[in-house]
C-alpha cells in the first residue's frame, strides 16, 4: 500500500477549517455589530493528527484508501456558546447554509442523547466545498456545538484519554460522570438567571462605549478648552467612573459633544 504523504493528504483539510472559521466568526462579529446577541461566543477549529487518524482508522477498521471517505472528523470546527437555548439557533444557522456553501450529511445529538461517559455536544457532519491549486474538490468536516460549560468537560476528558491512551481508571470515570452531571446542572442553573447576565453584559457593553467616547472627547478639548473647563470634565469622570448611571454617563458625554462643537474639534 502506498505511504500517505500526510502533509500533502492534511492541506485540503486545514484550508477547510480556515475557511469555515473564518465564516462563522465573521457571522458572529456581524451579530456584535449590529448590537444584537450572539448564539456564538467562541470558535476554535483544528484538523486530526496523523496518529489519531490513524487510531481511529484502526478502531473502526477503515483501511487506509477509505480514511478519506469514512473519517468524518479529520477536519473540526468547535462552536462554543454561552447558554443550552442558544444551541438550536446555532443549529438553524447552519441548516440555513445547507446547499450553499456547504452539504449536511448527517446531524447526531449527544445533548439529548448523552453518552455513557457523560459527553454532550450536537455534532454536524458536512460536506465542504473548497479550490485548491489541483482543483475543485470536497472533504468531510465535522462542526460541533457546545456550551462553555460541556466544552470544559470534554476538554478535559479528552485529556485524560491522552494520558491513559483510552484507558481511563474506572474510579476517574466515574467522577467523570459525576462531573458532567455537575456541567449540565451549572448550564441549567445559568439559563434561570440568562436575562440578569445578558441585561448585565449590555449594560457593561454600553457602560464601556460611553466611557471610550467621553475620553475621546476630554482628548481632544484637552489642547483648545480652558484648564478649568478640562479640570471639571475630569473631576465628573471621576464621579462616574465607577458608580454612575447610564443618564449621567449620557449627560456628560453630550456635555462634551456641545464643548467640542463650540471649539471647532
Amino acid at each position: 500500500m502506498e505511504v500517505i504523504n500526510w502533509k500533502e493528504f492534511l492541506y485540503p483539510y486545514e484550508q477547510a477549517v480556515a475557511e469555515l472559521t473564518t465564516k462563522l466568526q465573521f457571522l458572529m462579529n456581524e451579530y456584535r455589530r449590529l448590537g444584537l446577541y450572539s448564539p456564538m461566543e467562541a470558535i476554535t477549529g483544528r484538523v486530526k493528527q496523523p496518529s489519531s487518524i490513524l487510531d481511529k482508522a484502526r478502531k473502526k477498521h477503515i483501511p487506509e484508501d477509505k480514511i478519506e471517505e469514512e473519517v468524518e472528523d479529520i477536519a473540526g470546527v468547535r462552536i462554543i456558546c454561552q447558554f443550552v437555548e442558544d444551541i438550536p439557533k446555532v443549529i438553524a444557522l447552519i441548516r440555513r447554509r445547507d446547499g450553499q456553501d456547504m452539504t449536511i450529511l448527517e446531524e447526531r445529538d449527544y445533548i439529548t442523547n448523552t453518552k455513557p461517559s457523560g459527553y454532550r455536544s450536537y455534532h454536524i457532519i458536512i460536506r465542504y466545498p473548497i479550490q485548491t491549486v489541483s482543483g475543485y474538490r470536497e472533504v468531510l468536516a465535522e462542526l460541533q456545538i457546545r456550551t462553555l460549560a460541556m466544552n470544559f468537560w470534554a476538554v478535559t476528558e479528552h485529556s485524560l484519554k491522552y494520558k491513559y491512551r483510552g484507558q481511563i481508571p474506572e474510579d476517574i470515570k466515574e467522577r467523570l460522570i459525576h462531573c458532567a452531571e455537575a456541567a449540565f446542572n451549572l448550564d441549567n442553573e445559568m439559563s434561570t438567571i440568562r436575562n440578569e447576565i445578558m441585561y448585565a453584559q449590555r449594560y457593561n457593553k454600553l457602560k464601556d462605549s460611553l466611557m471610550a467616547d467621553i475620553l475621546d472627547y476630554i482628548q481632544n478639548l484637552y489642547s483648545v478648552a480652558s484648564l478649568q473647563e478640562m479640570e471639571q470634565a475630569n473631576k465628573r469622570l471621576v464621579g462616574l467612573w465607577e458608580n454612575g448611571s447610564l443618564d449621567d454617563l449620557k449627560k456628560l458625554k453630550a456635555d462634551l459633544a456641545q464643548m467640542a462643537e463650540v471649539y471647532g474639534v
